[in-house]
């Protein structure tokens, strides 16, 4: 199999229709305090049916049941997360209060993410680095046997963000292979169309 790493943005967006990347979106003060918070959270390891995955986790705003394959409701986001929150809104042209849900991921290292699609309640999903880097890997879905073989990677800096949208949400899995050094992701949702905002509101503004 032949993987392509992306160094530049526009490549990868050129080869991916929605996926956005941009390096620096947070100063290295910026980053400094959300990993104080990072280490104020309570994650918890993530759990998927009956099986307990290495990375860590905490939900705002919604909580996917994989048993029942139901959101369920969650805390509001934590107000020390709220400054970023609207940052980020900015920077995807949408309204703050738009961004229902949120996930905090801890990866420890040698911890990875396997092949998947966000949950289908979202829409749009944007997403922060903290700490170490990471390689964000793409392939089509779903993964036919003609496709199988064709895996996109974009490295991921921290302090960077990216944004998955359109085509690249729906016609693309992705993955992220273990990692090397301690790494959090702040991955924020907007609901998908039809799906009630009460069900997985933050907190009204």
């Amino acid at each position: 199999m032949q993987d392509e790493l992306f160094d530049d943005d526009a490549d990868a967006a050129a080869s991916i229709p929605g996926l956005r990347y941009q390096r620096d979106f947070l100063g290295a003060d910026e980053e400094a305090s959300l990993l104080q918070l990072m280490r104020a959270l309570p994650f918890h390891a993530a759990r998927y049916k009956e099986y307990l995955a290495r990375r860590r986790v905490v939900s705002f705003g919604g909580s996917f049941d994989y048993d029942t394959n139901t959101l369920r409701p969650a805390a509001a986001l934590d107000d020390r997360l709220l400054p970023l929150r609207d940052r980020l809104a900015d920077w995807l042209g949408v309204p703050s209060r738009s961004l229902a849900h949120v996930l905090v991921s801890e990866y420890a290292p040698g911890t990875p993410l396997g092949w998947h699609r966000d949950v289908p309640e979202f829409e749009t999903i944007a997403g922060v680095s903290l700490g170490h880097e990471a390689v964000l890997r793409f392939r089509p879905y779903p993964p036919e046997a003609a496709t199988k073989g064709r895996v996109l990677e974009l490295n991921v800096a921290p302090r960077s963000i990216y944004r998955i949208s359109g085509a690249a949400r729906w016609g693309w899995q992705h993955a992220v292979p273990p990692v090397k050094a301690m790494r959090w992701s702040i991955t924020f949702r907007t609901p998908r169309q039809g799906v009630s905002a009460a069900r997985a509101a933050l907190r009204p503004d």
